[in-house]
């Protein structure tokens, strides 16, 4: 099945000019959906061996926490600043307009722990490039990171180099 052509295009959201690229069309379907974790599997499974999934809020949940199970991982997530109930460790970064805080368990990754980032959109790479820090705060090693979608047009890529990056579907 070629999931791309799965996926559902919504013109000018969350405002004009934006082409939003609906997942919810690949989440309802079935096989759609069973196909996306197995092609996340094996791009993950071609970085080597790691230790646990990390995903951050709130697409990234619903990819990192299925293709954890089906690899036999741990899962961590990654939140908005407030979200998570335990002691944290948290970091500022750079939006377009404005800056964001993102925050993870402070014993969420031991140190020397080999992780991998599952998330559901590269575009910009920012937020993706403070998910790596936090966990290298911790003394996590990154050993790659694994998109559902990527938007090649955006160039996310050049914000992560010296880490493996892999997509499914890239447009």
């Amino acid at each position: 099945m070629d999931l791309k052509e799965k996926l559902r295009h919504v013109p000018d959201f969350p405002k004009e000019g934006i082409d939003f690229i609906d997942i919810t069309t690949v989440l309802q379907d079935a096989e759609a959906l069973e196909q996306s974790i197995a092609e996340m599997k094996r791009l993950a499974e071609e970085l080597g061996d790691f230790d646990m999934i990390v995903g951050p809020e709130s697409r990234g949940f619903i990819f990192g926490a299925p293709l954890a199970y089906a690899m036999g991982k741990g899962f961590a997530p990654i939140r908005k600043k407030g979200k998570l109930p335990y002691k944290t460790v948290g970091i500022k970064y750079e939006l377009e307009y404005g800056t964001d805080e993102l925050e993870i368990h402070e014993d969420a990754i031991r140190p020397g722990q080999k992780v991998l980032i599952v998330d559901d959109l590269l575009a910009t790479g920012g937020t993706t490039q403070a998910n790596v820090k936090l966990v290298e705060k911790l003394g996590g090693k990154v050993i790659g990171l694994v998109f559902f979608i990527e938007l090649t047009y955006l160039n996310g890529r050049e914000r992560l180099k010296g880490y493996e990056v892999k997509s499914v579907v890239s447009f």
